[in-house]
């Protein structure tokens, strides 16, 4: 379309005017996001409409990853950095009058994911795309996303997040491509030319329309595909009126309850009503999916017989199981298959991810809600569990406690995790460690069972994303030191090993460094009107809120220092900014108080004059990708605390790393690779490890409140939640109280705070060791290449998916 910037200002010029109906000099910011977004999405369309065509006629394996967020962030960046156009319209928008870092500030991130499982599902498109292997995305295109969230008077409040307010420059919609998704209603089994036929009547018909977005490859004209699906309604007026609906109104009522399926990510399912929707997402999903995937295979391939031959279906975490299921109904009930040749296909496409030991995250839904939304998909899950279950007998005749344990259905529950194991051909943990705990604590029993299932692949992040684009300077400083391999091959980063003493390029790093805390210390200022002192080491904490993450142990050690400079204002400490950044589930009563507490802690801090030289907090509000991209290159203490066992991977360790901070942590997850890869003396750890942690659980032995009363310290601390320190009511922080105290720490925070002050102050008195410090930031850059997103591609593509690289050349 363009190789020059005059090329491109000319027709920039042309489509702005197309389609605004206006010439350029009265665009608004917004004007010109759209015309720049659209160019590049049709400069993209070419090559997009070239690789399926390549795939198609060279028949290969093609998977299809299914989760329930995909956490984009911008695409306008990353899309002209990856078709290597980005410096040619700089150029030409300069000339113009314009400047593209405004223009990229235009687009808002994509309300398509919440946390880790989403970022990590929009890396993995990523490193597909970019290592040339035919791998796409499925999602749902939610119209509302999780939620926007504002901090008021230190709350978290929950508004809708209307990033789709502007349109979406990114997709095109096919209703071409769209599939019925039934829900409710009853099946009618009869038999027809000898075999069982299950007619699926009453049902409720939902139209799943998918909507394409380009997934570019860095460089090398490769564009995959991630399709969402929206939920619309599948009847006209005149249907609904046959439905005696009666008055437009209730028309419009219904068409809008059918639709909620994709408004919300994540509907709360604190009640009933909350649940059945989330149910009908995670159908929806796989339903559509699996029907387009058998309708188009079809086309090309006639018989269904080689369909795990030629397709893959990946399930990230639990919520997509009931692709499972439904891939068994398509194959049966529409192809005519018996039970054993749809079992032995759908057990060959599909493979699963397990992303955590949580109990309350491995998913399981009641029972009498299950068979009256999906009354044939119930039938067949119902099928699966019994034929399970004799298979179970078989191995332990007479052990009915290990078959109850086991089992699919039972007690009223259906257990998808259990369902996700049996009805799979790979089970995967996502750290070496975590995927120990399923084999030898969380899912010993299924790993007795099926052994060759179980696999590691630990997780990985898209280094072009994390560095290359988020921090440009550093980025510079690597090409310059080593070449510029590194973008395409990750593991050339440890050429920087040979840097790690030397002084100039140390000052440089440093340099670097100090730019980006500036900026981000600006941003602050500028969102927050909180000044921050960029001589200050920039500690970090930036996840989702959640109990096991332990920010309230971030926050006690906060208060501890706090509590030290006012009994000692001269204090030899080096001065610390505590940023945090991080969404609670709106049903989440205490994650939310954490988030009052760690903004009443800023309030008292910041507003004492008397210490506010060498401590400050800041929580930034609606944490997101592209905030994360303003925090990491800015970032020199990476903390990743949460109870050992629980974290089974986390990838903003990953990040930060890449970007050169230091991780303090629990072996924990990925933490524990990490500490292998850059050695014990280029991290800061502590606390207990998994083993510990699990034993604890098991045998007890652990009490918080006899610990609080022994360490004064400790009693100190948890009694200043309750005791009229804060400024808010002293009821405000009482569950948190009790989570530590009365109902005995469960994520053992009060146990690993010493450990944890501990660390800080070796965090501290390294920070102090100029030469030190460099030393350390250089080498977790130089090893982070491990953990990038190409890696654990290249190994899911050749250890479970049975995938290729397809060259333009081929």
């Amino acid at each position: 379309m363009f190789t020059d910037k005059e090329t491109f200002k000319s027709y920039f010029e042309e489509r702005f005017e197309k389609i605004h109906g206006k010439s350029v000099d009265e665009a608004t910011p917004m004007d010109l996001y759209k015309t720049l977004g659209n160019m590049i999405r049709e400069f993209a369309s070419k090559d997009w409409i070239k690789t399926n065509k390549k795939y198609q006629e060279k028949g290969v394996k093609q998977v299809y990853y299914l989760s329930m967020e995909f956490l984009l962030g911008r695409l306008l960046g990353s899309n002209l950095l990856n078709l290597g156009i980005r410096d040619v319209v700089e150029a030409g928008l300069k000339d113009l009058g314009f400047n593209l870092d405004e223009i990229e500030e235009q687009e808002p991130d994509a309300g398509l994911g919440n946390g880790g499982l989403g970022r990590l599902a929009a890396c993995f498109l990523d490193s597909l795309a970019s290592m040339n292997l035919p791998g796409h995305g499925g999602g749902i295109r939610y119209k509302y996303g999780l939620f926007e969230q504002k901090i008021v008077n230190g709350y978290q409040v929950e508004l809708p997040e209307y990033w789709l307010k502007e349109g979406n420059v990114w997709e095109i919609r096919k209703s071409d491509k769209a599939e019925e998704v039934r829900f409710g209603g009853h099946v009618d089994v009869h038999e027809r030319e000898g075999r069982l036929v299950f007619d699926h009547q009453g049902y409720e018909p939902v139209l799943a329309v998918p909507y394409d977005t380009p997934v570019v490859g860095y460089e090398n004209r490769r564009v995959n595909t991630l399709r969402l699906w929206n939920a619309e309604s599948a009847l006209d007026e005149l249907d609904c009126h046959s439905l005696n609906l009666g008055c437009y109104s209730r028309i419009v009522e219904y068409k809008h309850f059918l639709e909620s399926i994709s408004e919300f990510l994540y509907p709360d399912d604190s009640h009933y009503e909350g649940r059945v929707l989330r149910l009908k997402q995670q159908y929806f999903l796989v339903s559509a999916t699996v029907q387009s995937l058998v309708r188009r295979y079809k086309k090309k391939h006639g018989s269904i017989q080689n369909f795990h031959e030629k397709i893959g279906i990946h399930i990230n975490d639990t919520h997509p199981t009931l692709a499972i299921p439904e891939l068994m109904r398509v194959l049966m009930d529409q192809e005519g298959l018996n039970w054993e040749d749809a079992w032995r296909i759908t057990t060959s496409t599909i493979s699963y991810t397990n992303h955590t030991t949580l109990a309350e995250a491995l998913e399981k839904w009641p029972v009498e809600l299950f068979k009256t939304l999906l009354p044939r998909i119930f039938m067949i899950v119902e099928e699966i569990n019994e034929r399970f279950s004799r298979e179970l007998w078989h191995l332990y005749p007479g052990d009915w406690d290990r078959i109850s344990r086991m089992a699919i259905v039972g007690d009223g529950q259906v257990s998808m995790a259990h369902l996700a194991i049996v009805g799979s051909h790979s089970v995967n943990g996502v750290a070496h460690i975590h995927t120990e705990i399923l084999k030898t604590r969380e899912m010993q029993n299924f790993y007795q069972v099926y052994p060759h299932k179980f696999n590691n692949k630990t997780n990985g992040i898209t280094h072009r994303r994390w560095l290359l684009k988020a921090n440009p300077r550093l980025a510079g400083l690597v090409t310059e030191a080593i070449g510029p391999g590194w973008i395409r091959h990750p593991e050339d980063l440890a050429g920087l090993l040979k840097y790690t003493g030397d002084k100039a390029f140390q000052d440089k790093i440093a340099a670097v460094k100090r730019e980006n805390k500036a900026a981000l210390a600006a941003f602050i200022k500028e969102k927050q009107g909180i000044e921050v002192d960029v001589n200050s080491i920039f500690d970090v904490q930036i996840k989702r809120l959640h109990a096991y993450k332990r920010q309230v142990m971030n926050a006690l050690h906060i208060m501890e220092l706090y509590k030290r400079l006012k009994e000692d204002p001269d204090l030899d400490i080096n001065p610390r900014t505590f940023i945090f950044g991080a969404k609670a589930s709106p049903s989440y009563d205490l994650a939310k108080r954490v988030i009052k507490l760690i903004n009443s802690l800023a309030e008292v801090v910041n507003k004492d004059k008397e210490i506010n030289q060498k401590l400050k907090v800041v929580f930034m509000e609606n944490y997101r990708v592209s905030l994360a991209e303003i925090i990491i290159p800015a970032a020199e203490v990476s903390q990743q605390i949460s109870t050992a066992s629980k974290e089974a991977s986390g990838t903003g360790n990953m990040k930060l790393m890449l970007n050169g901070a230091i991780t303090l942590g629990t072996l924990d997850g990925a933490n524990v690779e990490i500490m292998e890869e850059v050695g014990k003396e280029n991290i800061f750890t502590f606390g207990l490890t998994s083993r510990e942690v699990l034993d604890f659980y098991h045998y007890g032995g652990y009490s918080s409140r006899e610990l609080c009363q022994e360490d004064t310290r400790l009693r100190t601390l948890v009694e200043q939640l309750v005791n009229g320190f804060f400024p808010a009511a002293r009821e405000e922080f009482y569950p948190i109280y009790e989570a530590l105290v009365d109902y005995n720490d469960e994520y053992f925070v009060l146990r690993d705070f010493a450990a944890y002050a501990k660390a800080q102050e070796d965090v501290d008195k390294a920070y102090r060791d100029r030469d030190r410090w460099l030393k350390m930031s250089i080498n977790n850059m130089a090893r982070a290449g491990r953990f990038s997103s190409d890696r654990t591609i290249g190994e899911y593509g050749a250890g479970i998916w049975d995938i290729s690289p397809v060259y333009n050349s081929d």
